[in-house]
């Protein structure tokens, strides 16, 4: 029987998850309470969109753009290629990717850390650069996966790696963990819940190996 081991490369949502900067913390409160009068527990969530892992939505950087509902859940399931990249670039080149990203790839992973940063935001993230989309887009590639909360610098204005994301019809998920989860091919399982106006939405990603 084939291997059919699953890989969570998910961040664990709990109070106290490192956020962007500025963004909203997430928090959970009990509003109902298993007791003598009540026979279930309810909670209260306040989240970023952008909490954990999470897919973008061109919403979210392009004025008018689809929500997360409107998201083609297609390129969220299927084949897989992940890469692990030396940790510490400062961006993702495309000469960190020529000969390594078969033509017809459909969906990249990228593992750029040594150790996801599970306890504390880390500001020097490697982000990737619009010539790397650019040249990933001729290669076949629909959808791009990093561990890192930004495909842009987190100072970036002008997210270049975001709108040469939006040029090529491309998707993007951010924030995946993939500690422990050797190169290779995978079937990747991702899917963007369908909130219907918002610029990004929470997933829980696994890799199944094929």
């Amino acid at each position: 029987m084939p291997d059919r081991r699953l890989w969570d490369i998910t961040q664990p949502i709990r109070t106290g998850i490192p956020v962007w900067p500025g963004d909203t913390a997430y928090q959970e409160q009990r509003t109902w309470a298993i007791g003598p009068d009540c026979p279930v527990n309810v909670s209260r969530l306040t989240l970023s969109s952008h909490t954990g892992t999470h897919a973008d939505a061109p919403l979210h950087y392009q004025s008018g753009g689809a929500a997360a509902a409107g998201l083609d859940l297609s390129r969220y399931i299927g084949p897989a290629l992940l890469l692990h990249l030396p940790p510490g670039l400062a961006a993702v080149e495309a000469a960190h990717l020529r000969g390594r990203v078969p033509a017809g790839t459909q969906r990249l992973l990228l593992r750029t850390y040594a150790r996801f940063p599970h306890e504390a935001w880390d500001p020097g993230f490697t982000a990737m650069t619009a010539a790397a989309i650019d040249w990933l887009a001729g290669q076949g590639v629909a959808l791009i996966g990093v561990d890192a909360p930004s495909l842009d610098p987190q100072e970036s204005k002008s997210l270049e790696a975001h709108h040469a994301v939006c040029r090529h019809g491309m998707g993007i998920l951010e924030g995946l963990v993939l500690d422990g989860v050797p190169e290779g091919w995978y079937e990747l399982i991702a899917l963007p819940l369908a909130l219907a106006t918002a610029d990004a939405a929470p997933v829980r990603a696994v890799l199944r190996a094929l």
